[in-house]
Parts: C-alpha cells; structure tokens; sequence
C-alpha cells in the first residue's frame, strides 16, 4: 500500500494528489482479459435468455433485457477506458479493442475519443463549453435567448427528452455520422467502419434468430443502455455545487476534482457500472484502469467525501438546468424565473 499523504485531505490542491493517483495506472493484461469475460459472457447469456423467453412471454424477454443493457453498458465503459489509453497498456491493443466495442455499443471509436478527450480537456470552463457534454447555459444566456430559443432548450432540459428520446438519438441516428468532424477523413472512415459492422452484426442476428426475435431483444437493451449511460454521465457533472468557471480562472485540476461527482452507488451497481462513479478521480488520472479505482478510495478515503453523491440524492439533481454564476452553482427553470 502506498504512503499515505499528510490529511489536510479535502483541502489540498488538486493537482498535488496527481503523484499519488499516477502509482495506480498501471493495468493489468489478466485482469482486463477477466473484465472483458465476465462482462461480454453474462450480456451474451442473457441475451440468449431474453430469446428463449420469447416463447414464454414478451414481457418475461423484456423483464430479462434490464439486466443485459446493464453489461452492455459495462461494455461500452470499457470501451471507455480503452479511449483512454487505460484498460491495456499498448495503444493499439486498446485501440482495436475499443474500435471493435464500438460496433456492439453503436459507437464509432475514433471520434467518440477525440470529443471525449476534448471533454476531460475542458470540463467546467464556460468559455469552452459544446464538444462531448451535455448543453448547458448560464441564467444570462438563457435570459438573452428569444422566447422560440428558451421553449428549445427547455424541451431539450426536459427529462423525457434528456434520458429518454436524446439518448436513443445520439446512439442509433446521431452516431452514424461524423457530426462535428465533417471534414477529417479519419473519422469519416471511423464512422463508417462501425455503420459496417453494426449491418453485418444485425444481418447475421436477424439469419441467425429472425429479425422480429431480434428486435424485440436487442431494440430494448440498446434502448435502455443509451438512456443509463446518458443519466451517468449527467450526473457526474449536472449536480448543485458542481465547478464551473470561466477561462481566467479556470484551472483543469480543480476542475477535474471539484467538477466531477463521486456517485457513491450500492456495491452491485457500482460494479456493473465499472466504478465510473468515482468519476472525480478519474477525471484527475483518467489513465488508472476502472477496476483500480475502488483501490484509491480504500486507500485515501479521504476523497471519497468529495463531491460524493448518493443514488437516492442524485435524482433530484434532473431538475437543475441553468448555471447560476452569482450563486456558483446549478438551479431549476423555476428558481431562476422567482429571481
């Protein structure tokens, strides 16, 4: 175990925890090979579970696909963790990995990294916000807007929207397409690559089962997978007393620890979401392996009271909308329109 650092804990500078947090980065090949296993050998055992269950009742195979979004959600975290250059220690392991993830994940590898990257790069700063984050104004841009741009944005903020129909947008129309990146041939070819797969994957489903059985299996996982994977990224930076500045005075580590949630789930969900709850930390190192993360917080507690979040208050945090900068903080449609 590591040296523990002198506990003026909660109060220390982010980036002084950064030699501390670069001893945990180093993955290790038989434990990523058992976290590809144990993720990809239930999503496909349920997978087949749900199908035969269709000759039981629907409602039983849809029953069943509430489990299995859930590890199709580890997959794309691990995914996740290959974008990062964090989950093997050759790139291009991780690379290819992540690439072939992206087709099961609805996900083109290659610019999914690059806007992701640009995220952990600018995450908080006002003045960068709009590449790989969830729209977000200030009270006074939100008051400049004509009263067409407020109704938008408030569809967009709305709930049903934001966990619901955005995220099977982004992942099933928005993802076959380069969006943002029309010109770099490299992700034309990223995009397209994974449209390929993702047809040969569906054709030989549909041969293999029939393509009503299909959908009715796998519609729903895609479905609910997108829609947990949105709710966790939201919450890892949507909540009250989240960080945000403009340039000036924006620094990339506080932003990374203060600006980031640590979203304390139950032990089981906190496995099968690959400990991106401890989204604080990661943010800080993004290139310490998920299955080291829980290492961290057992090792220096300390930072697991950082902008902790519990399942049962994370909910509440859907109903903010608008970054206050007098108050520094997330309000709600309606504490902005009492003001």
């Amino acid at each position: 175990m590591l040296q523990r650092i002198d506990p003026q804990e909660t109060q220390k500078v982010a980036r002084d925890w950064l030699h501390v947090l670069n001893a945990y980065r180093k993955p290790e090949l038989s434990r990523s090979i058992f976290e590809l296993v144990v993720t990809a050998g239930p999503l496909i055992a349920l997978w087949v579970l749900a199908w035969l269950a269709l000759s039981v009742s629907v409602w039983l195979t849809l029953l069943i696909t509430i489990p299995a979004s859930g590890f199709l959600v580890r997959l794309f975290l691990i995914q996740h963790d290959c974008g990062h250059g964090s989950f093997f220690r050759k790139r291009a392991t991780n690379d290819w990995v992540g690439r072939l993830l992206g087709v099961l994940t609805l996900t083109p590898y290659d610019i999914w990294q690059r806007s992701h990257s640009t995220h952990h790069a600018t995450t908080g700063n006002l003045d960068e916000r709009g590449i790989g984050d969830i729209k977000t104004l200030t009270v006074a841009e939100y008051r400049d807007l004509s009263l067409m741009g407020r109704f938008q944005y408030r569809i967009y903020r709305h709930p049903i929207v934001l966990f619901g129909i955005g995220p099977a947008y982004q992942f099933v129309v928005a993802h076959r397409l380069p969006a943002g990146y029309w010109n770099n041939v490299k992700f034309w070819v990223s995009a397209m690559a994974t449209n390929i797969g993702i047809a040969a994957f569906v054709l030989f489903m549909v041969w293999l089962v029939g393509a009503q059985a299909f959908f009715v299996v796998h519609l729903p996982i895609v479905l609910l997978a997108s829609s947990i994977g949105v709710w966790l990224f939201y919450i890892q930076h949507q909540f009250e007393d989240a960080h945000w500045e403009t340039a000036e005075d924006w620094n990339v580590h506080d932003a990374a620890l203060q600006g980031s949630s640590h979203y304390d789930l139950p032990r089981p969900l906190r496995w099968l979401t690959a400990n991106i709850g401890v989204h604080h930390i990661h943010h800080l190192c993004a290139r310490i392996p998920y299955y080291r993360l829980s290492e961290v917080i057992k090792d220096f507690p300390e930072l697991a009271d950082v902008q902790r979040i519990t399942l049962s208050e994370s909910f509440k945090y859907a109903g903010l909308q608008l970054w206050c900068t007098e108050k520094k903080r997330l309000i709600s449609f309606r504490e902005e329109s009492a003001k």
